[in-house]
């Protein structure tokens, strides 16, 4: 089994475990050279391997790429996908003065409503050229992952099956690191030295931490999330200041001081994978999960 497993994030369903790997490997091996590790990552069955995921979202029986389904802000269901959207809409204000704050108090007001949500996200810098389609796209792909235990158990599936006795580190990004936090749960007794997980919502405690598989334990009034490993293992948690999915960057008030949590800068691309694994820091924590 790889040494390496990379777990995707959102919005892949298009792609493939090849594809996805000759876009990753270059920016992970970029990642290690400015950590200065001594060897890079090559394109072998034991080095690096892809978890890919993607495709149980794509709709059965189309074989060629058609794109993100014709959604509309009419298909945003209540409830889990709505409190999202306003969760990524009020995130986006917060690091984007170009972005008009939901309770924004203003000669029109801004109602609190899916397609004023939508419209102030598409002018926001972190999803500026993101359809519409797209963005709801997303939303339903992670409601989906959290509620539908069918779709979940074969996402997880995925990337169970890549991790080995070989494995050293797990990377992953996006909703890939609830699947990988997920994975290495239900998997006691793994040798993974390493996780680091990059633009991950996994700090957002009232949707996601909750819902998570095993459940959090209860400490004092306060939910704390299961340690996904052992003694040995090392949580590095990357994020950029402004990933609206990545909406709480500082994971240890929900997972414990263990985890290593750290800000980085991706400039115009805040939640895109490759952004985030050239960084130093993420280089660094593969380079020490391999030592």
């Amino acid at each position: 089994m790889a040494r390496v497993v990379a777990v995707h994030g959102i919005g892949q369903q298009a792609r493939g475990e090849q594809s996805l790997l000759r876009l990753w490997l270059p920016a992970l091996n970029d990642g290690l050279t400015r950590a200065e590790a001594p060897g890079l990552l090559r394109e072998t069955e034991v080095a690096v391997a892809v978890a890919f995921y993607g495709d149980v979202f794509r709709p059965e029986g189309q074989f060629l790429a058609v794109g993100d389904p014709p959604y509309t802000a009419a298909d945003v269901e209540e409830g889990f996908e709505q409190e999202l959207l306003l969760a990524w809409w009020q995130a986006a204000a917060d690091s984007d003065p170009a972005v008009v704050p939901p309770d924004a108090d203003t000669l029109v007001a801004t109602p609190r409503s899916v397609q004023a949500a939508l419209r102030a996200l598409s002018g926001s810098r972190f999803f500026a050229g993101l359809a519409l389609r797209a963005m709801v796209s997303d939303l339903k792909q992670v409601s989906r992952y959290l509620t539908d235990p069918g779709l979940r158990a074969k996402a997880l599936a995925r990337v169970t099956d890549q991790i080995g006795e070989d494995t050293r580190v797990v990377v992953a990004h996006s909703l890939g690191s609830v699947v990988a936090y997920e994975a290495l749960c239900a998997r006691p007794g793994h040798q993974v030295r390493a996780l680091v997980t990059i633009g991950s919502p996994l700090g957002i405690a009232n949707l996601i931490l909750h819902r998570l598989q095993p459940p959090p334990l209860t400490l004092g009034d306060r939910p704390r999330g299961v340690w996904p490993g052992g003694e040995r293992l090392v949580w590095t948690n990357l994020a950029d200041g402004g990933d609206v999915v990545a909406l709480v960057k500082d994971l240890r008030p929900v997972f414990g001081e263990r985890v290593r949590c750290a800000v980085v800068h991706n400039g115009a691309t805040a939640h895109d994978a490759s952004a985030y694994l050239t960084d130093r820091l993420c280089g660094q924590a593969i380079r020490d999960g391999l030592a």
